[in-house]
């Protein structure tokens, strides 16, 4: 299939991106020792899941779909689980299904953790380093207040009451980041230490978590080396999971403009007009709203750098469906393709049916070629209601 018989909107998986991805991880793996998971509540296209496994050492879940989606397309890799809580009627599958299991608070692990190592598995506890290193509140587990994570001062009082729950704490998982590079990390992993280096004497491995910006340019992979061979350094084995940096700039979202208003508005004196695509930002690519942040379009610069400026809003009632503002260096026309960037990540995992908006369907790229994975129709709609 060529790129113009593509029925929009739809999302694109660069096979050959996201091979060049993996390779980069799997050389940081090969030269560190460590090990290194897809964290598949970022991406989650279990199409090329075989590629992923064949470069990286498994993958890591939130829950018990994610973890039997592991555990079915990575056939004989390492499959993790973390989850703020358990859920009873879900543990032995989970149990059945992985070999780490993280559990984020004390009373998690004295309830679950005897189980869990009594079937074989490596247990875990997430801490809480108490350092907020990013700008983003939402994606801070840092912050004052947080659920996520176990502090030093709440680990120590724990044990203190039950000193059983010690010899089930077989690593330490921390995950503080977010589109991070490895200064942020390396700061953390000084908190780290500082608050938790007596336990590190008593435990076999560590995990940084994910949020590493690894396969971005510009990323100081050096440092990144030297923050494992830190920890490698004290006898411990070293996991990462990243979830972005696996298909970072390794998908695409082609949409149609569907209208373009008339009428010019105005913002800080610069005209555009407004222009409805037939994706939404609500419901295709939620990131934009939540994080928020402003896609990447090809051909596309901002509000008044090029000729021609553009607000691009989704065809939904919200008003807040808007995609961001750009320009171009010619008038845009109805019926013609956009192609957004960086669409592979957040994206399928998140994106809903909302105002009725039908899911896009997904294609896979490789050698000039698309081949179509899922589409999706009025039933899967109904069935998500």
């Amino acid at each position: 299939m060529t790129e113009k018989e593509l029925h929009t909107p739809c999302y694109i998986i660069d096979v050959e991106r996201l091979e060049s991805n993996l390779k980069t991880l799997s050389a940081l793996s090969r030269r560190t020792g460590c090990h290194i998971l897809l964290a598949q509540k970022a991406f989650s296209c279990y199409a090329v899941y075989p590629l992923v496994a064949s470069y990286l050492q498994g993958a890591t879940a939130s829950g018990l779909y994610e973890a039997r989606l592991g555990r079915e397309h990575m056939p004989g890799k390492e499959n993790h689980v973390f989850s703020p809580a358990f859920r009873e009627d879900e543990i032995d599958e989970i149990i059945g299904l992985c070999d780490h299991m993280v559990f984020n608070s004390p009373r998690q692990l004295g309830l679950y953790g005897p189980r869990a190592k009594a079937a074989g598995l490596t247990v875990g506890l997430r801490v809480n380093p108490e350092l907020s290193t990013q700008d983003h509140a939402i994606y801070d587990p840092c912050s004052e207040g947080s659920r996520l994570g176990t502090t030093a001062a709440e680990l120590d009082e724990a044990v203190a009451r039950d000193p059983g729950l010690a010899e089930l704490i077989d690593g330490l998982h921390f995950h503080t980041l977010c589109e991070q590079d490895s200064d942020a990390l390396e700061v953390t992993l000084d908190a780290f230490e500082a608050k938790f280096g007596h336990w590190l004497d008593r435990v076999s491995w560590v995990n940084f978590g994910g949020g590493h910006h690894i396969t971005r340019e510009g990323y100081d992979i050096p440092r990144l080396e030297r923050c494992i061979a830190r920890m490698r350094g004290r006898g411990l084995e070293v996991y990462l999971e990243p979830g972005e940096a696996v298909a970072l700039n390794a998908g695409w979202l082609f949409t149609k403009v569907l209208e373009i208003q008339p009428r010019l508005r105005y913002e800080d004196g610069i005209p555009y007009r407004c222009a409805i695509l037939d994706c939404s930002a609500a419901c295709h690519m939620p990131d934009v709203l939540e994080m928020p942040y402003r896609p990447p379009l090809v051909g596309g610069g901002e509000l008044g750098e090029k000729a021609f400026s553009y607000r691009f809003g989704g065809p939904t009632c919200l008003a807040g469906d808007v995609v961001g503002n750009y320009s171009f260096d010619e008038e845009l026309t109805e019926g013609q393709t956009l192609v957004f960037g960086d669409m592979a990540i957040y994206s399928m995992v998140k994106n809903n049916t909302f105002n009725g908006m039908p899911l896009p369907a997904i294609y896979l790229k490789e050698k000039g070629e698309y081949r179509l994975w899922k589409s999706f129709g009025y039933d899967d709609f109904k069935a998500r209601v």
